[in-house]
């Protein structure tokens, strides 16, 4: 196990309804590769990599690292869930000094418009916010990324800015705990 911070890595899986959050297994990395390797998915984040590339650098149990949580679903993979610290020289922050935690997420096309990317992130906030009490998340999605956008409200994140970054519009929000609800 490895530290995030004072909590132990990885914590026991999470179930939804459907779903669970769990540490990446060696059965996942082809899942991971079709990840990186589809088109779909890497519409807004830079384009997919060569599937050739994938096959040589992804190690055998990819993704192993405090913050990733993979989102199986039957017993395989189909997304996954980051919770990572933001880096604090980029643009967006909402604590002066920055290093918030950001999610991040992909999902395999063939689970897309299913309501498993909602489920499994809020489970994910869910998680953070008994881990880390009232510590903000972040989110930065481009403004064209429709579904984003709408997943994004759909958690309860709330817009604090704009940018320009990576040659394109960039959405940024923040969600808490202890925020409000609407």
């Amino acid at each position: 196990m490895t530290e995030l911070g004072s909590v132990l890595w990885p914590p026991a899986p999470i179930s939804t309804e459907r779903l669970v959050l769990r540490e990446s297994e060696a059965r996942d990395r082809a899942a991971f590769i079709e990840l990186f390797a589809s088109p779909e998915v890497g519409t807004y984040v830079g384009g997919p990599r060569p599937r050739d590339e994938l096959e040589r650098a992804v190690p055998e149990v990819p993704g192993r690292r405090p913050g990733l949580f993979v989102v199986d679903l039957d017993g395989a993979m189909i997304g996954m869930i980051t919770l990572e610290r933001r880096d604090a020289e980029r643009p967006g922050r909402v604590r002066p000094e920055g290093g918030e935690a950001e999610l991040g997420y992909m999902f395999l096309p063939e689970a897309w418009g299913r309501g498993y990317a909602a489920e499994a992130c809020a489970a994910a906030l869910d998680w953070f916010a008994d881990v880390f009490p009232g510590e903000p998340v972040v989110l930065t999605t481009q403004t064209a990324n429709v579904r984003a956008m709408r997943l994004a409200a759909k958690l309860g994140f709330a817009e604090v800015e704009r940018f320009e970054e990576y040659g394109a519009e960039q959405w940024f929000g923040v969600w808490s705990s202890v925020m409000p609800s609407d």
